[in-house]
């Protein structure tokens, strides 16, 4: 889980738009961010398990 204070400073808007650090909606991860669920790898694959995400199925061959 993130720092409260680095979320809150994330949620304000960028001096220059290269600073902006994408970070994941439900825990704040800045690391293994996926753009298309806005979400990272950790909380993607919980929300996959579960069937929240439409359209996302497990691999299997």
């Amino acid at each position: 889980m993130a720092k409260t204070s680095k979320i809150a400073k994330q949620a304000k808007k960028a001096k220059y738009s290269t600073r902006r650090v994408n970070r994941c909606k439900l825990c704040g991860r800045p690391r293994g961010y996926i753009r298309m669920f806005d979400v990272c790898r950790l909380c993607f694959r919980k929300l996959a398990h579960t069937g929240q995400l439409p359209g996302v199925t497990k691999a299997s061959w």
